[in-house]
């Protein structure tokens, strides 16, 4: 892909609103039900990708055939931001226990570590707290998905043995 082409694709933060311009035009003009939920959804799903968020609004519309925040989570198997958000929430409260049960939640409705630690990545990086303690929570979230990494490396590598 030339460079061009991947830039006006990745969607920088002040690119976000033209992006749901661009999705607001082909909802209106395919007749797509939507919601607001359901945009930002698209738009924080696709990481950046045009591409990926139209993918996306079309998987969505094709099973669900109205664009929601839930429909979008579901389509996209994340889980969804609002409830890392909560988790994170209950861990700057010092509650950790609450923010287990949540954790544990998300393990039980079958998302991978890999899910688990990426979603709470993007969603530290957009919440708000103190910017000191963001690259707190930004560097504990790298190192255990470095860890988590090395274990996936280790299970492949003994699968390989098999």
């Amino acid at each position: 892909m030339c460079r061009r082409l991947r830039f006006i694709l990745k969607m920088p933060y002040s690119r976000k609103e033209e992006a749901k311009k661009r999705l607001l035009t082909i909802c209106e003009k395919e007749n797509i039900s939507y919601t607001e939920d359901g945009l930002k959804a698209l738009i924080f799903t696709a990481q950046g990708d045009l591409r990926q968020a139209i993918n996306n609004l079309q998987s969505c519309f094709d099973g669900f055939e109205k664009v929601t925040g839930e429909n979008v989570f579901k389509v996209c198997d994340e889980p969804h931001p609002v409830q890392i958000k909560e988790m994170i929430g209950h861990c700057l409260e010092r509650n950790f226990d609450k923010a287990y049960t949540i954790l544990a939640h998300l393990w039980e409705l079958g998302y991978s570590p890999e899910d688990i630690i990426v979603n709470m990545f993007r969603v530290t990086k957009n919440n708000e707290m103190g910017e000191y303690l963001k690259l707190e929570f930004v560097k504990e979230i790298g190192v255990t998905h470095a860890e988590e990494m090395k274990r996936v490396i280790s299970r492949l590598l003994l699968k390989m043995l098999d």
